[in-house]
């Protein structure tokens, strides 16, 4: 089955902006932005984190990642996950 990412970012965040570029970069497929300002449990767990790259299976990536890191990240995604969206 395959996974949706979900990059949770704030607003007005640089290093979220830097992540973005980085995905472009490495060619990332389609993903949701979820804005963790206004969602008190949310905050609680991504606060300090953002952004944090998660595949839907639990597995998360913290800032900061490279292109390289990235596509690793995502191949193994992709194995455990039998593919992304």
């Amino acid at each position: 089955m395959r996974m949706p990412l979900i990059l949770y970012q704030r607003d007005d965040c640089h290093l979220c902006d830097l992540a973005l570029e980085v995905m472009a970069q490495a060619h990332v497929p389609d993903f949701d932005s979820v804005f963790i300002d206004d969602d008190a449990a949310l905050e609680v767990r991504y606060g300090a984190r953002v952004p944090v790259l998660c595949d839907g299976t639990g597995a998360e990536l913290d800032w900061p990642f490279d292109a390289a890191a990235l596509q690793a990240w995502l191949a193994r995604t992709a194995l455990r996950t039998g593919g992304i969206t």
